[in-house]
């Protein structure tokens, strides 16, 4: 996993660099080799995930793992529509989070071990809950692409560039989005009543609360646009309190119990 890793790292820092250095150039940076370099990256991210969440002893989902999962399901996600589509703004930042959850995937190996092949309900939940948190996540960070392009375009900054997406573009994206990961979080909550009996248990009811709340945040949201519309502004803040709101669920309390007290 250390050679997967170091690679991984590797890889990522160099299309980091080719993103990075070249945002907001006229022409924009090279995508073709961007994708390129990420490929290899995601690559090798994915085999050292694998290596670490499957043993012998069963699945290992510690919080490291999981955090690591989900970077690289943005980031393979990125990678694959950066060639068709304007999401450079917002590359960087996902390439350097990538680098982060390597780094802890490789150096913080905390382990708690599942057995969902005894448990294949619970599995379903797992995948829908990550589905659907990547997937909003991936919306948060459209929202900020959007907020930043909505600022330069205000503060008349904005170069001219055709690596940049037009603001009708990005935010008619940030919604089609929004509505996947409602549909995904509704589906994940629901199998989660259904299979899981200490959804609200001690030490676990928290998630619960803070999913549900994240999603009359995601639902309102959808509302107000389909009444009467909401302001890029409203719309940035709704997705990531929505985001924020999650990750609290979802990472709050493992961050306490698996690097702190551990």
């Amino acid at each position: 996993m250390v050679i997967f890793s170091a690679a991984a790292i590797f890889f990522y820092c160099w299309a980091f660099y080719l993103v990075s250095s070249r945002l907001f150039h006229t022409e924009g940076p090279n995508r073709k080799l961007v994708v390129l370099i990420a490929a290899f990256a995601v690559s090798l991210h994915g085999a050292a995930l694998s290596e670490a969440i499957i043993t012998a002893d069963g699945q290992n989902f510690s919080l490291t793992n999981v955090i690591s999962l989900v970077n690289w399901i943005i980031a393979l996600t990125f990678t694959i529509v950066l060639i068709r589509m304007k999401v450079i703004v917002v590359v960087p930042v996902i390439y350097a989070f990538s680098i982060i959850s390597v780094a802890l995937l490789w150096l913080v190996p905390p382990e708690y071990i599942y057995h969902f092949e005894q448990y294949p309900e619970v599995l379903a939940h797992v995948i829908l809950s990550l589905m659907a948190y990547s997937t909003l996540m991936i919306a948060a960070l459209y929202a900020i692409q959007l907020a930043v392009i909505q600022h330069k375009l205000k503060s008349k900054q904005l170069i001219m560039s055709s690596a940049i997406p037009p603001l009708m573009t990005v935010e008619k994206q940030l919604y089609h989005l929004v509505v996947i990961g409602v549909i995904l979080l509704s589906l994940a909550l629901a199998t989660g009543f259904i299979f899981l009996d200490d959804m609200f248990a001690e030490g676990k009811g928290h998630k619960a609360v803070l999913s549900i709340i994240a999603w009359f945040v995601y639902i309102a949201m959808l509302w107000q646009q389909y009444q009467i519309g909401v302001k890029v502004k409203t719309a940035v803040i709704y997705t990531l309190t929505g985001a924020t709101l999650l990750s609290a669920g979802y990472f709050g309390a493992r961050i306490v119990k698996e690097l702190i007290l551990s």
